[in-house]
């Protein structure tokens, strides 16, 4: 059996697609623990409702040393980032190198990084003039946003688009990318190119 920790700070819709999901194409995987960096948010709710076990690790009360502690503690294949607000502690990204995953709505390289998140990425987007938008399923290294690229998917950025109507787009193929990404991961083998994120 396969396990998978979901880190989350938010209302948990990311969190409640995996579930909804994962179990069905992936039967031999189990999400065992939700880590979040808030003690009541939506995501908790979710994982209360389904038995899951919660792990707090609130900002600001030595949080490093209790996400380092949750991670020994869970022991997952893999963790997975669904809008968790708090950066990983270094120590945390090294000794779990490759077995962390986040996503972002956008292209990345591209509107990428500290400050870009949420709508905040949208609108710079429909600033820049972009024809094209879109998400990324990523590696979690020590550069915010910038750790090799498992998977992308194309979105298009339409001439009334607004940062919310944009992100209402975004967001569905976005999760469906970060399932898919799981599957990948935990069933094929995969080699780091560069930046690139090669699959056998």
């Amino acid at each position: 059996m396969k396990k998978l920790v979901v880190l989350a700070s938010g209302q948990g819709t990311i969190f409640r697609y995996i579930l909804d999901h994962l179990g069905k194409e992936l039967p031999d995987t189990a999400v065992t623990a939700l880590i979040s960096d808030k003690s009541s948010c939506g995501a908790i709710d979710i994982a209360h409702s389904k038995d899951i076990q919660t792990i707090i690790a609130r900002r600001w009360v030595k949080q490093a040393q209790n996400i380092e502690a949750a991670f020994e503690y869970t022991n997952a294949d893999l963790y997975v980032m669904a809008g968790f607000l708090s950066i990983l502690p270094p120590t945390v990204v090294q000794k779990w190198k490759l077995k962390i995953i986040n996503t972002h709505p956008s292209l990345l390289p591209c509107f990428g990084g500290k400050g870009y998140y949420g709508e905040k990425v949208h609108a710079k987007v429909i600033e820049s003039g972009a024809k094209i938008t879109g998400c990324t399923v990523h590696f979690v290294t020590d550069d915010i946003d910038g750790g090799p690229i498992i998977a992308q998917r194309s979105v298009e950025v339409l001439d009334n688009d607004t940062p919310s109507s944009l992100a209402d787009r975004v967001k569905p193929v976005e999760r469906e990318l970060l399932v898919s990404s799981i599957r990948s991961l935990l069933l094929q083998k995969f080699r780091i190119s560069g930046q690139r994120v090669m699959f056998s």
